[in-house]
């Protein structure tokens, strides 16, 4: 049960960054509302012609330093942001910042949201250090202008806290999202939809940590107040049901999950249409669900289908289309079907390096996977290389105590194990452990694989008295985690059963084989 990470979406976070517009009753407020429902319907190569002619009116109109222009600009690079043409929405939104400075002083509303946007744009590009003052300098000009309970700062701080998760500080990211809470729920009273996104990041943070009973309810009620407000065919009730879903699916519960995807699915299609992003996120998701039951006839279409809506949304260069990559080559790796895998790997780092930049975290997601590939294949030497850029990007852009570099870590561990290297294996997995246990605590499923990668390490070099406690304590959190038959569960135990034939305790080794069968046979 080696630790990899992937490409798929797991939860869809909804953030509110649009900047008002100021005239009423013109052509340029008309071309703007036009570009904005371009872009709600995911035709973003309109939408761009839309946004440009709107700014060139407004500069020809106001003048090029009036609020108008800086929120054509604004809307101009979001639409950039969307296609993920970082570089020229940068300047945008820039000049924007600047305008609104200039004009109604630094420390107005529409500077925060200006701050807010950029700050946005940087955390997307990996660059959380420009991100965070940002973002900082956002919540203050809110709590000045418009007072501490104010629903524009509770967005400042959904934002902030988006960072510090994105970073695995979830203790910095927990105090913020449940103060933005408290405010929407003061301000909107408790069934407003901003509430249900409040809830639905809080509950997205306790996702991450494992933390799934905790999770649950959030997302419930989340999709209760949607449901209840939006009506139950809304975007963001399919939001609500992806999210719900992914927890099921993470938790080993397809039965649960498969319906609540389907649903999502058809709701977007009716209310964006076939060919929206959502859509082909929707898609994404469903398909990684038939993954995880080896049902890889029924994802493949999925996979590709999502691709092609996003190659035709976004263009072939945006990281949306190297995730879409990544997904479908994983479905073919997971067959042995290597030979596919290979270029779509190879052509999803491009992507996500002319994107984002040699050292953004998606390169180096998308390094492991091509490394992964080749260790599979037993190519250790085009592996390694490749596991150590991928770790030695995420220690620099996260720091050395994210739990992407402990996936690192493990992975490059792995390569190791798999080539007998025991003496260079076993610190990387100690400090996999170690990370892990520090950001989710002892309790978490993470914690369990990297114990039981441990014990395997050690059960391969025959010292079963280190392997055998750490098995038993990795079946444990997962049993507590995940339920006593999720399909981790039953790996530990056919490892378990395989250390006790090794130390001649047949009869115990039969009642895990036992146990790991029946969870096996159970259909999801």
């Amino acid at each position: 049960m080696k630790r990899t990470t992937s490409g798929l979406v797991a939860l869809l976070l909804v953030v509110c960054t649009g900047v008002p517009a100021h005239a009423q009753g013109t052509e340029w407020e008309t071309l703007n509302d036009d570009a904005m429902s371009l872009y709600r319907q995911g035709r973003y190569d309109r939408a761009v012609v839309v946004a440009k002619k709107a700014l060139e009116v407004a500069e020809e109109a106001v003048g090029p330093d009036h609020p108008d222009v800086a929120t054509s600009l604004n809307n101009l690079a979001l639409l950039y942001s969307a296609q993920g043409q970082y570089a020229q929405a940068e300047p945008l939104y820039k000049r924007s910042l600047a305008i609104y400075e200039k004009a109604l002083g630094p420390d107005h509303p529409a500077v925060a949201t200006s701050l807010n946007n950029l700050a946005e744009l940087y955390t997307t590009r990996g660059e959380y250090t420009q991100a965070e003052p940002l973002y900082k300098r956002a919540l203050a000009i809110h709590e000045k202008a418009l007072g501490p309970d104010h629903p524009g700062v509770a967005t400042s701080l959904n934002n902030l806290a988006l960072l510090y998760s994105a970073q695995g500080q979830y203790a910095q990211a927990e105090p913020l999202y449940k103060r933005a809470l408290a405010i929407d729920e003061k301000a909107r009273g408790p069934d407003h939809p901003d509430v249900a996104t409040d809830l639905n990041s809080l509950a997205g943070l306790y996702y991450a940590q494992g933390e799934y009973a905790r999770a649950q309810p959030l997302f419930m009620r989340s999709l209760a107040i949607d449901e209840k407000a939006l009506g139950p065919d809304h975007p963001d009730v399919a939001t609500d049901l992806n999210n719900l879903a992914e927890l099921c699916r993470t938790q080993g519960q397809y039965a649960q999950a498969e319906p609540l995807y389907k649903r999502s699915l058809a709701i977007r299609e009716k209310a964006l249409g076939p060919d929206h992003p959502d859509v082909a996120a929707s898609l994404s998701n469903r398909a990684g669900l038939y993954r995880a039951q080896a049902e890889y006839a029924q994802a493949e279409p999925l996979y590709k289908r999502s691709l092609a809506i996003d190659e035709k949304a976004y263009g072939p260069d945006h990281p949306h289309v190297a995730r879409d990559l990544s997904n479908l080559a994983g479905l073919y790796r997971t067959q042995g079907e290597y030979a596919q895998a290979e270029p779509l790997y190879k052509r999803s780092l491009t992507i996500y390096e002319k994107a984002l930049g040699p050292d953004h975290p998606d390169v180096a997601t998308s390094l492991n996977n091509l490394a992964e590939l080749y260790r599979e294949q037993g190519q250790y030497a085009q592996a390694e290389p490749l596991y150590k850029r991928s770790l030695a990007i995420v220690e620099k852009a996260l720091g050395p105590d994210h739990p992407n570099v402990a996936a690192s870590l493990n992975n490059l561990a792995a390569l190791y194990d798999s080539q007998g290297r025991y003496a260079q294996a076993e610190p990387l997995y100690k400090r996999s452990l170690a990370i892990d246990e520090k950001a989710y605590g002892p309790d978490h499923p993470e914690v369990a694989t990297d114990m039981n990668n441990l014990a395997g390490l050690y059960d391969a070099q025959g010292q079963y008295a280190q392997a055998e406690p750490l098995y038993k304590r990795s079946l444990v959190i997962m049993e507590k985690a995940l339920g006593p038959d999720h399909p981790d569960v039953a790996t530990i135990l056919e490892n378990m059963a395989k250390l006790y034939r090794k130390t001649g305790r047949e009869r115990q080794a039969q009642e895990l084989d036992k146990r790991a069968a029946a969870i096996r046979a159970i259909k999801r």
